[in-house]
């Protein structure tokens, strides 16, 4: 009895199944004992030794081979039981993770983003390009003066824009002189009618030449009358005219300066090209030969669709032009015609015709009761 003493004990030391000491209960010990032993396996098959409470090595688990289990001897794993996970699963918010553990969880996958590119370069390489394009260009244009480049010309595109150039000139010249009647005619209305209201104010006045002033004053009136009736048709004929010159022609024009902008550069990159097939070919030449051949392909494109736009607005405009100025040149012919004949009702039927409403002076100001 003395000697088993000791054995009860040491079996009363908290162990658990790694080996270990562990600051628990009695009734814990002996659970996880339960489950860690293999099955069929009991408390009293277990070898345990205790060399006293002096002994350094206290509550040690000598775990040696059983009776008539010839396994080959395995590397020593230690496997931690499921009720010790369990417990240390159920304080995992107790557990302290180390600062550097912390970072390498948190740290997902690297995604290397695209090089951003710097807004200065950018403008850079724009400032290049712009630069050797307009060198090419004016190189082009300087050997075009000299007689030394050649040139591409379309002769029946060419010959239509000279034609349209040469008649916005004129167009202009006669849109200046229309201006200039219409001036002097409001000039000679406003002196008609300032005449016609002296002659009425001096046959209220003259008793004897009463009839004589009158007949003068009623004739200025009138003449005043058509004066301002030819002036609406010369104004009307001015408006259309000025929307012609300096609104669709200029449009046109605008166009053909774009078709011409695009030829030089094309005739620039053409003449960069066949200088560079002169040469020799090889390794440094082939690449800018390539690349001089597509620069070529994007102008000439750009050359091809502006001289296709060129040619569609100088149809459309030869069709308005003329249609405008049929209408326009029939209502000057006859409100000048019918204001010298002095027929009045005829000089009325030409505005009514082409739509002419005339204002009538002081119509557009306010009554002194809207003004108060």
């Amino acid at each position: 009895m003395a000697q088993e003493s000791p054995k009860n004990s040491a079996a009363e030391i908290p162990v658990t199944s790694n080996g270990q000491l562990e600051d628990s209960h009695e009734h814990s010990f002996n659970r996880d004992l339960k489950c860690s032993l293999p099955v069929g396996l009991g408390l009293s098959e277990t070898k345990i030794t205790s060399h006293g409470f002096d002994s350094t090595k206290e509550g040690v688990v000598e775990a040696g081979p059983f009776p008539g289990f010839s396994a080959s001897p395995k590397s020593s794993v230690i496997s931690p039981s499921s009720a010790a996970a369990s417990r240390l699963a159920g304080q995992g918010c107790d557990l302290i993770i180390p600062t550097g553990a912390r970072a390498q969880q948190k740290s997902g996958p690297v995604v290397l983003a695209d090089e951003v590119k710097n807004p200065a370069m950018e403008k850079l390489e724009l400032v290049r390009k712009w630069s050797l394009n307009t060198y090419k260009c004016t190189r082009q244009i300087i050997s075009e003066k000299l007689g030394r480049g050649s040139r591409t010309v379309d002769l029946e595109l060419e010959a239509q824009i000279d034609i349209l150039r040469d008649n916005k000139k004129k167009y202009e010249n006669i849109l200046k002189l229309a201006q200039t009647l219409s001036t002097q005619l409001f000039q000679m209305v406003h002196t008609q009618r300032q005449l016609g209201d002296a002659f009425a104010d001096l046959s209220l006045k003259s008793l004897e030449l009463h009839e004589e002033f009158g007949y003068n004053a009623d004739t200025q009136k009138l003449l005043a009358k058509n004066g301002e009736t030819l002036l609406g048709a010369i104004n009307f004929f001015i408006a259309s005219v000025n929307t012609l010159v300096n609104k669709t022609i200029e449009d046109t024009l605008l166009t053909v300066k774009q078709y011409e902008s695009a030829r030089i550069e094309y005739d620039a990159y053409r003449t960069d090209l066949e200088e560079l097939n002169l040469g020799p070919r090889d390794a440094n030449t082939l690449p800018k030969i390539e690349q001089s051949q597509q620069l070529f392909q994007v102008h000439k494109e750009k050359y091809d669709k502006m001289r296709n736009d060129v040619s569609i607005k100088l149809k459309f405009l030869e069709e308005n032009k003329v249609k405008v100025l049929h209408n326009q040149l029939v209502l000057f012919h006859n409100a000048i015609a019918a204001y010298f004949a002095g027929n009045q009702k005829q000089l009325e039927q030409t505005l009514k015709q082409f739509h002419i409403k005339l204002k009538t002076p002081g119509a557009d100001a306010p009554s002194w009761l809207e003004e108060q």
